[in-house]
């Protein structure tokens, strides 16, 4: 069959009302009745307002603020934070179902809105109720972004080997240094800036300040080129002797890193739920463009592809909804454990997406469908949030303290 590029488009497109179709009952039985209707309300928004803008984000890189704030109009921009500071309260569940569905659609929109759970969760941690009270409310609504900065030239996972100081001077401090790949940067009104108060003690000399945008001293670098996530922006903060009252601190003095550990639970969860959304968004627009193709018949080698996707995205489904679950019995949950959950998720979304691409052969590689856009975006979730290597790290010291206690 002989086709017009445009008429797979709107076919393409079809595929947000594949997502009730696509839905595995045995999946399904783990959600509460309230997850699930938060998840129809989330596809519902995506629908309307992310998935059309989708294409013109990717296209122009322009930043996913209709977007974001459609969702967070809609309540979904406190999934997991508490009723009197704006939230909803619900659970790590809901909030990993909402966002693969976002993911399937836009992977930067899905981007932008996580990273506002980023920059409000280390609030909720660490902050005192005056300062909880005065962001994270801003951070939910959308009236404010934010950003979580840790990554430096020359300190990325290795939170102990951070140069940006904070030196205590009068009531307060003084912060200087740069940070470095910083989701929405340029952009942010509030910033959960860690620096070390004491270099020679290392992860014990780490400290959280909430710093604000507009103070004098800080700055922002220009957005980055980058090979997907168009419509979220990174950038670099500079910090030059900025002025941080000491009540602005989260947490005493040295309890940076353990905010860190705390708070990269919900962001290892975000990015594992991204990489089982877009997994999900390029096998349904890969589906739909089949049906264009080859009508009812397609042929039995690719749907025997499509048999091992569809096994591969019921099993990161229900690991993310069960590590998601256990973190909410227990948040203690221990580094592996999230480490495998997102090492196997994030590997999914890029491995599907990668199949989609050259399944669909030269339709994979056009723009219009989207499916080339699933596998851009897809790779940086194997990077942030602590890459993937990393979590095998994580992973295999676990394995390994299994086989001492071996009998």
């Amino acid at each position: 069959m002989r086709m017009q590029p445009l008429e797979l488009d709107r076919e393409a497109d079809t595929y947000l009302g594949l997502h009730d179709l696509l839905d595995e009952s045995t999946v399904d039985q783990s959600l509460t009745e309230r997850e699930k209707t938060l998840r129809h309300v989330a596809r519902g928004v995506v629908a309307r307002e992310v998935a059309p803008r989708a294409p013109e984000l990717d296209r122009e890189g322009k930043f996913a603020h209709e977007s974001y704030q459609a969702l967070a109009s809609a309540g979904l921009g406190g999934l997991v934070f508490p009723e009197e500071l704006g939230g909803t309260g619900d659970s790590t569940v809901a909030y990993a179902v909402v966002m693969e569905e976002i993911a399937a659609a836009c992977g930067a929109t899905s981007l932008v809105f996580m990273t506002q759970t980023h920059a409000a969760y280390p609030i909720l941690v660490a902050g005192s109720e005056p300062v909880r009270r005065q962001y994270i409310p801003p951070l939910l609504s959308g009236s404010a972004y934010g950003s979580m900065a840790i990554t430096e030239p020359d300190a990325g996972s290795d939170v102990s080997g951070l140069r940006t100081t904070a030196v205590p001077q009068g009531d307060g401090y003084r912060l200087n240094g740069t940070k470095t790949f910083i989701t929405t940067a340029d952009r942010a009104d509030v910033i959960v800036c860690f620096a070390t108060t004491d270099r020679t003690s290392r992860r014990s000399g780490v400290s959280a300040f909430v710093v604000e945008a507009s103070w004098p001293g800080v700055t922002h670098g220009s957005p980055f080129g980058k090979l997907g996530m168009h419509g979220s922006s990174t950038a670099e903060l500079f910090f030059d002797d900025v002025a941080v009252p000491a009540s602005n601190r989260l947490g005493d003095e040295g309890a940076g890193w353990s905010i860190v550990m705390r708070s990269v639970i919900k962001s290892r969860i975000s990015a594992a739920a991204q990489g089982v959304g877009i997994a999900r968004g390029a096998y349904a627009r890969t589906l739909a463009v089949l049906r264009r193709i080859h009508g009812s018949r397609v042929p039995a080698d690719v749907l025997h592809e499509l048999a091992g996707w569809r096994s591969r995205i019921a099993q990161g489904r229900l690991l993310l909804h069960a590590v998601a679950r256990q973190v909410d019995a227990d948040p203690d949950t221990s580094p592996g454990r999230i480490g495998l959950m997102k090492q196997a998720c994030t590997d999914l979304g890029w491995d599907v997406a990668l199949g989609a691409t050259a399944l669909l052969g030269p339709y994979g590689d056009l723009a219009l469908l989207g499916v080339e856009r699933c596998l851009r975006d897809a790779r940086v979730t194997r990077i942030y949030d602590g890459t993937n290597e990393i979590q095998r790290l994580l992973i295999s010291r676990e394995i390994a303290n299994v086989i001492k206690e071996m009998p």
